[in-house]
């Protein structure tokens, strides 16, 4: 373990080391600002290779307070040997993987629930159930009666919006006891997914005006870091218990619904060539559901689950603006994706700048009341959804971290939530239900 007089010694000729490479190449960093940036990285891996070595030293059992206040025979006769540490691991370096990993694959899940695929399922049981529709024998039919045969070993409905409400602040059934909904995971989101968009964007117009290839861009990487590092720190504290064994169950159960609905007699049914076919043909015919938006919510969870599994990974903490650039690429065009769904959906929309801002919670066309509640976005499944509302409370957290009015909560209505239960309701200030 360092010393005091070691580590004063160590930071004094670290930068010594940065001062002499700087002059000693004067002339190639005018023609190359890049390497500034080469030789700063590789005093600071020098830096990390020595502290590294100092910390693999075992410290004494009293942690070396005995050498500090001058007890014993290891007494330090001045302050400069007293064994020193040089801190503690950093904090975004503690964030579990694998429990990121099961947020994105939540995230995908929560947007196809959105789209309607079990209410599909389950629509298309009833009908089989009262025998209105040709179904008999056939692979859809045999598939229908699993379904529901296995329905009580699963989670409920009601179990899932819990998750949802607990994790990502959506929908409106109130979150188990003692849970919290995390109403900060949506802004956060929308913040980290234009950042990225607006710095590819600004990239590409950099490409073009610069006079070198070798001159930097114009977007920020620390933005883009800090943006990434506070949503992966807020899926870290929200992404505990069941998560993870929920989202291997509902990922076995889309999979289970998407190969009903695939089934070659229920597709004849409806005269559809795939599974998306008959969802939006149920939906239309019995659901009374037009517009289900199915293509923007799919793109939305496959490219939202690609950027959270990013985030799982560590990149973000890479502080290296050409390696970060190479790694962020591989999401780039995801969120690019992303933003521009989430406008097709009227979630967000473009500012001045290029970047997202959130929209009310109300439908298009709908004139907005204040106070502006703010949410994943307006309900595309009509008015029987009304447990899916992605209603993140009247917490009115906007892009721009302008704090606003929050609305009032008076007791409201209770609502079904698909499996007999009763869900919670209330009234915001401006008088609309949640």
């Amino acid at each position: 373990m360092a010393t005091n007089e070691q580590l004063q010694q160590l930071y004094d000729q670290i930068a010594l080391l940065r001062e002499q490479a700087i002059d000693q190449n004067e002339a190639q960093l005018v023609q190359d600002p890049t390497l500034g940036e080469v030789l700063d990285n590789q005093i600071d891996q020098q830096l990390a290779a020595v502290l590294a070595q100092y910390d693999a030293e075992p410290p004494p059992a009293d942690y070396g307070l005995a050498q500090l206040v001058g007890l014993g025979p290891d007494a330090a006769p001045r302050l400069g040997a007293v064994r020193q540490p040089d801190g503690v691991a950093g904090y975004d370096d503690s964030v579990d993987r694998e429990r990121i990993l099961a947020v994105g694959d939540l995230y995908y899940l929560y947007q196809h629930e959105r789209i309607g695929v079990f209410d599909v399922v389950l629509k298309l049981q009833e009908l089989f159930t009262a025998g209105t529709v040709r179904l008999d024998s056939g692979p859809g039919a045999y598939g229908l009666y699993k379904f529901d045969r296995r329905r009580v070993l699963r989670y409920t409905r009601n179990d899932r919006h819990q998750a949802y409400r607990r994790v990502f602040g959506y929908t409106n059934t109130p979150p188990a006891p003692g849970a919290k909904p995390n109403f900060e995971f949506h802004p956060l989101f929308l913040n980290f997914m234009t950042e990225v968009a607006e710095f590819f964007r600004d990239k590409r117009v950099s490409e073009v005006i610069r006079p070198r290839a070798t001159d930097p861009s114009f977007g920020s990487i620390a933005v883009v870091r800090r943006a990434g590092l506070d949503l992966r720190n807020n899926l870290k504290n929200a992404s505990y218990g069941h998560i993870n064994v929920l989202r291997v169950e509902v990922l076995q159960l889309l999979d289970e619904a998407f190969r009903i609905l695939g089934a070659e007699d229920i597709r004849r049914l409806f005269g559809a060539d795939n599974a998306w076919d008959v969802i939006e043909e149920v939906m239309r015919q019995h659901l009374g559901r037009p517009q289900i938006s199915a293509s923007q919510r799919n793109r939305m969870a496959v490219a939202g689950r690609e950027v959270i599994r990013w985030l799982a990974q560590g990149f973000v903490l890479n502080s290296t603006r050409a390696e970060f650039e190479a790694l962020l690429l591989e999401i780039g065009d995801r969120a690019e994706e992303w933003v521009t769904s989430a406008e097709a959906v009227g979630i967000g929309r473009r500012r001045a700048k290029g970047a997202s801002q959130a929209l009310p919670f109300e439908r298009r066309g709908r004139r907005a009341a204040p106070p502006t509640v703010y949410d994943d976005g307006p309900d595309d499944n009509g008015p029987d959804d009304s447990d899916l509302d992605d209603d993140a409370g009247d917490e009115l957290l906007l892009l721009d971290d302008r704090p606003r009015a929050a609305g009032r909560r008076r007791p409201g209505r209770g609502g079904d939530d698909g499996d007999g239960a009763r869900s919670g309701r209330y009234v915001t200030s401006n008088g609309r239900h949640g």
